[in-house]
């Protein structure tokens, strides 16, 4: 219930390597952006605590859509205030790590009720965000490019440890270049509607 705290001897054996941070930062700078939301002196709430590191996330750091590979490293993220889903749920993960939480990455689909709305980023398109894992209650979800918590509207498709071991389909194709037709693919995300019954 409240940080700091720790987990379980045999928790730490399976989460280990979601609790170590996996990308420089000599000056704890990212360290040093999370414990301001610390308490001094004191314990404070955890599920505070990480809200309110997701809703800071989402209120003080700018979205935009990149289109290029990979993720952008978390202290860029931190230096820009800017970036995309997936930068921000690593700088959420590299962030929580740095206060001694376990965290992983997720990749999926945001369900967006009109695909006009401003409210929601990352609709249409795939859409990341990150889990924390906490005793007890097990690994609970973050987004906070949307300032999301739970899994309200989120569709979980690979979890991992990094961004890269989920990286979206990928493939090869062999043969002559005549024979390839192309290739379109459609992901719609709607809400599943119950059958009325007469």
């Amino acid at each position: 219930m409240n940080y700091p705290f720790s987990y379980d001897p045999d928790e730490v054996a399976d989460l280990a390597q979601t609790m170590e941070r996996h990308h420089a930062d000599d000056g704890d700078e990212i360290g040093k952006w999370a414990r301001q939301f610390v308490r001094a002196g004191g314990h404070t709430e955890t599920g505070k605590l990480l809200m309110t590191l997701c809703y800071a996330i989402h209120e003080s750091f700018v979205y935009s859509r990149r289109f290029e590979t990979g993720t952008q490293p978390p202290l860029m993220t931190l230096h820009l205030r800017k970036g995309t889903c997936r930068d921000f749920a690593l700088f959420m993960m590299e962030a929580v790590r740095s206060l001694g939480f376990a965290a992983r990455f997720v990749t999926g689909y945001v369900y967006v009720p009109s695909r006009d709305s401003d409210a929601v980023r990352g609709g249409g398109s795939t859409h990341a965000w990150c889990q924390v894992y906490l005793p007890g209650a097990g690994w609970i979800e973050f987004d906070p490019t949307n300032g999301i918590v739970g899994n309200r509207d989120l569709i979980r498709v690979a979890v991992a440890r990094h961004p890269r071991q989920a990286a979206p389909l990928s493939g090869s194709y062999y043969g002559s270049a005549s024979s390839f037709l192309g290739m379109s693919v459609e992901v719609k995300v709607a809400k599943e509607t119950t059958p009325t019954k007469n």
